[in-house]
């Protein structure tokens, strides 16, 4: 069977009595490449095990199947399981787990799934969750590579260098944790149903150790969202928010001055290295 084909999917669907969900955000592929270059993407190999979210009827699940040595989907919907049964019947290596990703121990299933195996994953995220689902595969710390589709604006956000109109709280998180690549984009007209918008296809590798050596972690990532919580405004005006209850505006500006940043500076020109700085002398004023 073909599974990107969009007569046999039609019918493959409607034998089932298969019907769309939108609150799952549900977009099956009709186009070969899409799965095949993703796959491709990935690096999987026979010394690797990959863990997918969300397979669908499984056009990315086979692809991952012929190139990896095991891969487990986990998926939600449970009504996709005796449609997975029939599409993967010819694929021993390829495993369904139930359950949603969001609260799935990852670290634990990938302990469980891949013993001796080098860890990946590899997805057509739901748009609805792709940022949580992204936060939490990265927090998982167990994977060589993470290779998504996801819309293209969010992809585009997650790559973006300081000081793009893009770039954002996500950016610095996601480029804290991992190397980031926007690698293609995938075309509206590649799914059924069709999306409103782009996708696009990214690689995070994880970083072995972080780019900068923070005293509080917690705390870094809280001065990055104060940071981008008022855009339009300056990096002063946005800490104020935020810290304005325990330090007095002219602390802040010493805090910020003490980092070596211009007083009038906004928090979309700051790098990972700038807002280390900005934490750790913050930190020192409370």
């Amino acid at each position: 069977m073909d599974l990107c084909d969009i007569q046999q999917i039609k019918a493959l669907l409607s034998r089932h009595g298969f019907h769309f969900s939108k609150s799952m955000g549900q977009n099956f592929l009709v186009e070969d490449w899409v799965p095949r270059d993703i796959a491709e993407a990935s690096g999987a190999s026979p010394s690797c095990g990959v863990l997918e979210v969300g397979p669908g009827i499984g056009p990315l699940t086979r692809e991952l199947s012929l190139r990896a040595e095991r891969v487990v989907s986990v998926e939600l919907d449970r009504s996709l399981f005796p449609i997975l049964a029939e599409t993967l019947a010819d694929r021993p290596n390829a495993e369904i787990c139930p359950g949603d990703i969001l609260k799935t121990d990852i670290p634990a299933l990938v302990r469980e799934k891949f013993q001796g195996l080098t860890p990946l994953a590899c997805a057509n995220l739901p748009y609805n969750i792709t940022s949580p689902a992204i936060t939490a595969l990265l927090e998982a710390k167990c994977f060589s590579a993470i290779t998504v589709m996801i819309q293209r604006e969010v992809a585009r956000r997650i790559c973006a260098p300081p000081g793009s109109p893009d770039y954002g709280a996500f950016s610095v998180f996601c480029q804290y944790h991992a190397h980031t690549e926007l690698l293609f984009d995938v075309p509206p007209d590649c799914f059924l149903p069709a999306p409103k918008v782009t996708s696009a296809v990214i690689r995070l590798v994880p970083r072995s150790a972080p780019p900068q050596n923070l005293v509080d972690e917690s705390f870094f990532f809280q001065v990055v969202r104060a940071s981008f919580a008022q855009r339009r405004k300056t990096l002063l005006n946005g800490l104020s928010s935020a810290f304005g209850s325990r330090l007095s505006k002219d602390a802040l500006r010493g805090a910020i001055e003490a980092a070596g940043l211009p007083a009038d500076i906004r928090g979309e020109r700051l790098g990972i290295p700038e807002f280390a700085a900005l934490a750790s002398a913050l930190q020192s004023s409370l």
